[in-house]
């Protein structure tokens, strides 16, 4: 295991962009995994392969490139590695990046799982505040070690697991949505007197 992270080690630092993204995409494919498996019990037969591979190509081509793009853009905003800096660090992060990146991530998670337009802002109406609130229980104080202890290209594998964690709170709002949906639907039709088939 020594050897694994070694090798992970001097990767990063030699491609620190490339290692950050696919640690991004593996990361949030491994959270829907214990999301399936865990949380929702779906078992191996019925876990759906292609929401994993979804929610990876979220981490691969969203939350890696701009978690990645954002932390070099905030470590030249706030330079210094003491305690003061860390938590500016920390408030620049949790005030201006956290709730646009939330907005954004839990849009596009939905527009991934075919939710339309409506019920994406719907969903975001519903669920956005509950989601932010939840960030700022935990992440705080992870953040201000995260910035003080941490190297930033470590720092980044870390917020990983923020959105890791997020990406298991999303597909519970995901699985409640739908579940509306189809109950939403299934008024509609009993209301215009029609039968349900495969409900």
């Amino acid at each position: 295991m020594a050897g694994l992270w070694r090798s992970y080690q001097v990767l990063m630092a030699k491609h620190p962009w490339t290692v950050q993204i696919i640690t991004a995409g593996s990361l949030v494919g491994v959270g829907d995994v214990i999301s399936q498996q865990l949380i929702e019990r779906r078992g191996l037969a019925n876990h759906s392969a292609r929401r994993t591979a979804k929610m990876m190509s979220i981490g691969f081509f969203f939350v890696g490139p701009v978690v990645g793009g954002w932390y070099k853009v905030l470590d030249k905003l706030v330079t210094g590695g003491t305690g003061g800096a860390a938590l500016k660090k920390m408030l620049v992060d949790q005030v201006g990046f956290a709730p646009c990146f939330l907005g954004a991530f839990l849009g596009i998670s939905g527009a991934l799982n075919g939710l339309t337009v409506e019920e994406n802002v719907t969903k975001l109406k519903r669920d956005y505040m509950d989601a932010l609130i939840s960030n700022y229980y935990l992440w705080p104080p992870v953040q201000i070690a995260n910035f003080y202890f941490i190297p930033l290209h470590h720092s980044r594998a870390l917020i990983q697991q923020r959105w890791r964690f997020k990406d298991v709170t999303v597909k519970r709002t995901y699985r409640t949505c739908l579940t509306q949906r189809v109950a939403q639907q299934h008024c509609e039709r009993l209301l215009k007197g029609t039968k349900l088939r495969n409900f």
